[in-house]
């Protein structure tokens, strides 16, 4: 048997709003919401201070603002914190190539053959954590542990400002006391469906054989039976290619279908815009939209040949609306359009006529 591996999971402390605390002192101490104001905005991330309040990330800003009245809104500025997660970035390439990234704000690390620290997972965390304070002035908190699943969870554990780890001896000791909603995958609906079974902690999913859990949840029982005993053979991937792009948009207030057309050019646009950044070329054009009742529907669209063109992008995009077959008086409140399905330039086929066979439900 091969050696367990050693995979970091770093993850910065409240990202978005630390990077603003930083760059203006006068935020410093205060409860922070990075967010645009609004009906329709969402919390994009909270300080420490504003979660003691409650207050989380993907919560809608109004129920912020109610939670923390003397919060500080602070529209979000993408481009600075890009430039800040690139610096964090060389600094894990130090220590390893084989660096994945998640986000802006989480990676990981496999440091099995790093050289660094002679291979010792706790020390290279460790000193990760050092640099990134030092060279930007803001804090990370990472997990160690044999895999990915386990090296996620870990860096929860000590937040914000800490690391722990997972050693390959301790693993059943440490899922089997866990809350079943800490195994990936498992939402609100699979945590009641494993509650009516009696199952609310990984120890008594641990106890539920492979058949059973096979049966009852299909191939994500699999998953279940795994993740319970601690196995998690993915690689860590660095420099995964481009697999979508896509851009959305939430309305001011609900707009009928007839009234999206300006809103799904001008999203095209933009994720136009978005892929002339990557090698790839994306195929499938989808456009997404949400109802006011929050119900979420797609509509795709795989042409012989990829868009070559924003304004084949755009009459594509266009042409799907009229797939969506709600009832006239339904309101939408987000619309957006993507792109996926990408490929590698030599594997696209000679552009041929898009709009002779668009395909109807």
């Amino acid at each position: 048997m091969s050696p367990p591996r050693k995979i970091i999971h770093v993850d910065m402390d409240a990202f978005y709003a630390s990077v603003e605390q930083r760059d203006d002192p006068a935020l410093r101490g205060r409860p922070v919401v990075v967010a645009w104001r609004g009906a329709r905005s969402v919390v994009c991330a909270a300080s420490y201070e504003a979660r003691v309040f409650g207050v989380r990330s993907a919560m809608p800003a109004l129920r912020a603002e109610r939670l923390c009245p003397d919060a500080v809104f602070v529209p979000p500025d993408f481009t600075r914190y890009k430039a800040v997660s690139r610096q964090v970035r060389e600094i894990f390439l130090r220590h390893t190539a084989l660096v994945e990234p998640l986000s802006l704000d989480e990676a990981y690390l496999d440091v099995t053959a790093s050289p660094s620290h002679g291979g010792i997972a706790t020390a290279i965390a460790q000193t990760i954590r050092e640099q990134i304070r030092e060279e930007t002035s803001l804090t990370a908190s990472a997990g160690i542990a044999p895999n990915k699943f386990l090296a996620k969870i870990a860096s929860d554990w000590r937040k914000p400002d800490g690391q722990f780890v997972i050693p390959p001896s301790r693993v059943q000791r440490f899922l089997m006391p866990l809350p079943v909603n800490r195994v990936p995958g498992v939402g609100k609906v699979m945590e009641g469906k494993l509650a009516a079974l009696g199952i609310t902690t990984v120890g008594q999913l641990h106890a539920l054989p492979l058949p059973e859990l096979e049966q009852r949840f299909g191939s994500f029982g699999r998953s279940l039976y795994n993740r319970a005993r601690g196995i998690d053979e993915r690689p860590v991937e660095p420099d995964q290619p481009v697999q979508s792009i896509s851009s959305e948009d939430t309305f001011a207030e609900d707009l009928p279908l007839e009234a999206l057309g300006r809103a799904i050019a001008q999203l095209a646009e933009k994720t136009w815009n978005a892929t002339r950044k990557t090698e790839r070329v994306g195929h499938t054009v989808v456009l997404k939209l949400k109802t006011a009742q929050f119900r979420i529907l797609t509509r795709s669209y795989t042409p012989e040949a990829p868009p070559s063109s924003l304004e084949e992008l755009r009459q594509i995009a266009l042409a799907l609306r009229e797939r969506v077959q709600l009832p006239e008086d339904t309101r939408y409140r987000l619309v957006g359009v993507g792109l996926s399905g990408f490929r590698e330039p030599e594997q696209v086929a000679v552009q041929g006529n898009l709009f002779d066979t668009l395909p109807q439900d």
